[in-house]
């Protein structure tokens, strides 16, 4: 743990007051159970907390630093938020439901130490993009989901990994960076990538040829979990996405919407899978989001 210093992470600057790098989340020493945790240089103790999922294809065990790279982890630090960047297990490690297990496993980190680093346990948000948008996507809309089935398969949402099991890893807001929901219906939305193909993402996250595990896709599928008392949801998604199709994220905001529960979706114009979504301009609509939510929780 450093004070007061500018770290370079794979060539970008992280400003930063204070750092822990590596923290081993679970205790079983793999690179997938790792997370990193950065306190703003403004604002006082303790800081609200953003947990950030980095995309890539659910096929990077280890990519945490993306967050400053090329997500929005120094956009959030410079308005007063602590980032947490966290690794989670790879499909090549495990097929899901071991991802959203990981994510569940590091809130609950994250809430039973936010003391020891100056953290706001009473709120703590999560975002992520492309397949960390999925998986931040399952983490707000399984709040308090154990466990579940479909058609007799039964998958353990919540998991049991690490030492911090009876804590609550339920979130108060989700930021969602144009992440794939229900991947049954991708190729038929527009995707440039066959997703139905065995070897896809989608398929290989799942065990299988998604359109022949439909039960499992229906399990990994975020919109299948909605209920009224989500916590609110903002999602981006470039209306020119050439591999996470639009249709992703309006299927989730209008099933949101649907159940009474609180959801945006800004549609960017001109968008891709990133480039020009990932810009300062929405990530200053996510600080303000953001703030909005931490002052609406307060008059609770």
């Amino acid at each position: 743990m450093a004070q007061n210093q500018t770290i370079d992470v794979n060539r970008r600057a992280i400003e930063s007051a204070r750092y822990w790098l590596d923290l081993d989340y679970v205790g079983d020493g793999i690179v997938g159970h790792k997370l990193d945790i950065h306190i703003p240089k403004i604002g006082k103790a303790p800081f609200p907390v953003v947990i950030c999922i980095y995309g890539s294809a659910w096929r990077s065990n280890s990519w945490k630093a993306n967050t400053f790279i090329e997500g929005p982890g120094q956009a959030l630090l410079s308005k007063g938020f602590a980032v947490v960047s966290i690794n989670y297990r790879s499909s090549a490690d495990a097929p899901f439901p071991a991802q959203i297990q990981d994510v569940k496993a590091a809130i609950r980190y994250v809430r039973s130490n936010a003391r020891q680093f100056g953290l706001d346990d009473s709120f703590i948000s999560v975002t992520g993009w492309s397949s960390g948008g999925h998986l931040a996507a399952m983490a707000g809309t399984t709040n308090g989901t154990q466990k579940t089935n479909v058609n007799g398969l039964e998958v353990d949402i919540e998991g049991s990994l690490g030492k911090f099991t009876n804590a609550s890893s339920h979130v108060n807001a989700v930021i969602d960076w144009f992440g794939p929901t229900d991947f049954l219906i991708m190729d038929s939305c527009g995707s440039t990538m066959p997703h139905n193909d065995a070897k896809s993402p989608e398929s290989i996250l799942v065990g299988g040829p998604i359109q022949e595990n439909k039960d499992k896709c229906a399990l990994a599928n975020p919109i299948n979990y909605i209920q009224k008392d989500n916590p609110p949801f903002l999602i981006f998604h470039g209306d020119k996405d050439p591999l996470v199709p639009l249709c992703q994220s309006e299927k989730l905001h209008e099933k949101q919407r649907a159940a009474g529960a609180k959801s945006e979706l800004v549609i960017v114009p001109g968008g891709g899978h990133g480039p020009g979504v990932l810009i300062d301009t929405y990530y200053s609509q996510m600080i303000s989001f953001l703030e909005g939510q931490i002052k609406a929780s307060h008059k609770k």
